[in-house]
């Protein structure tokens, strides 16, 4: 089973910034919920700031914000703790 450890954060070239402008936008408000991949996604931050922390909790997190491209495997399941409103383009496969 995937953990937080599991997740990419890197930051991209600017050709690879220009390819993710295509892909849809979601955005979230200052929030905690828990979330489970059921599938892979690639994920261009835009605004605000995240914490992802494994569920149930090994006291392992990871932070990302804007400029960050990010990579969550699939069958991840964890906490999502929003805490500055984020808008990312997102693409799952």
């Amino acid at each position: 089973m995937p953990t937080v450890k599991d997740v990419i954060v890197v930051t991209p070239s600017e050709v690879d910034v220009v390819r993710y402008k295509d892909w849809p936008i979601w955005s979230g408000d200052v929030s905690e919920f828990d979330w489970e991949y059921t599938q892979c996604e690639d994920c261009y931050i835009l605004e605000g700031e995240v914490t992802v922390s494994d569920r149930p909790d090994t006291g392992e997190s990871v932070t990302f914000g804007p400029g960050d491209f990010v990579s969550f495997p699939k069958d991840l399941s964890c906490v999502w703790k929003v805490t500055k409103p984020v808008r990312k383009h997102y693409n799952c496969y």
